[in-house]
């Protein structure tokens, strides 16, 4: 048996012994498989699919969550949510994420209560405690379980087993929420984030597959992945993105060299705690 099939049957155990269970649910590719495998190992009353709605996120990520829950046929609730209420959201800390999946897991834990089902489940994979994810400590307080960490399924892992159950999430980029766009301190509001979802739809509708654009105040830092870093060379197309952009809001509209990777945000905050440290020291 191949150790990707032994991951999976971890994965199906774990998923009997809890019995019931609420899928916080993103239409991502982890949370899909994740919620897959439940309604194919658990009776379909026991798997409910639960998706925050918020300014967070594209209307368009919200409506493919529910068409991916209505296609498994998976009972799928969506909770309306305002981030922007919570200074200790929208004031951006370090921590945000964890203020944030605290709202969400608040919310979902009294609806496992209501509809009598047993576990809440989240879909952090094994790659994920790799990186700064202050999320990971709610789901501690809340009892939140991970079965696709615990099963120590990759990212890879997970795309290909999606793959295999025919799900078209199994290339699907990974789309963090757009308060990830910001540097740590930088106040999020309705209007910023409108104009990183308008700039990125725009980028996208070009015919980039994986892109970010974090926002520095007025200036736009498009990200992607390396072999697409060609892309903006043509001098009309780089014309028409800057018009574009500046269009939507942005002075400055500049391409990190560097290309996309996960996390770049966490950069800043690596070296503040670096230089702080030097001068500790």
């Amino acid at each position: 048996m191949k150790i990707i099939d032994k991951k999976l049957d971890i994965l199906k155990t774990n998923l009997k012994k809890f019995g019931s269970v609420v899928v916080a649910y993103s239409g991502g590719v982890d949370s899909t498989l994740l919620l897959k495998v439940a309604k194919d190992t658990l009776p379909s009353d026991k798997v409910l699919a639960v998706t925050g709605s918020s300014v967070f996120y594209p209307d368009s990520e919200i409506e493919f969550a529910k068409k991916m829950a209505k296609k498994l046929s998976v009972k799928h609730i969506v909770i309306e949510e305002n981030p922007l209420n919570n200074p200790k959201i929208y004031s951006n800390p370090e921590d945000r994420c964890y203020w944030c999946k605290s709202d969400l897991f608040a919310h979902i834990a009294v609806i496992a209560k209501t509809n009598n089902l047993n576990y809440i489940l989240d879909g952090t994979n094994s790659d994920d405690i790799k990186d700064f994810r202050p999320g990971m400590k709610a789901c501690k307080k809340y009892n939140v379980y991970s079965p696709l960490k615990d099963s120590k399924l990759s990212k890879r892992d997970i795309r290909i087993l999606s793959k295999e159950y025919g799900l078209p999430t199994w290339d699907k980029p990974a789309f963090p929420c757009l308060a990830s766009r910001f540097p740590y301190g930088d106040k999020i509001t309705g209007h910023k984030l409108k104009m990183v979802e308008l700039a990125e739809k725009y980028l996208l509708d070009l015919g980039l597959k994986e892109v970010r654009v974090r926002h520095h105040s007025n200036i736009a830092r498009i990200e992607v992945k390396e072999k697409d870093i060609n892309f903006f060379i043509n001098a009309p197309t780089r014309k028409q993105i800057v018009k574009k952009f500046k269009a939507i809001g942005y002075a400055y509209v500049t391409l990190d060299i560097e290309g996309y990777r996960t996390g770049s945000m966490n950069i800043s905050r690596d070296c503040s705690n670096r230089k702080f440290s030097q001068q500790s020291s």
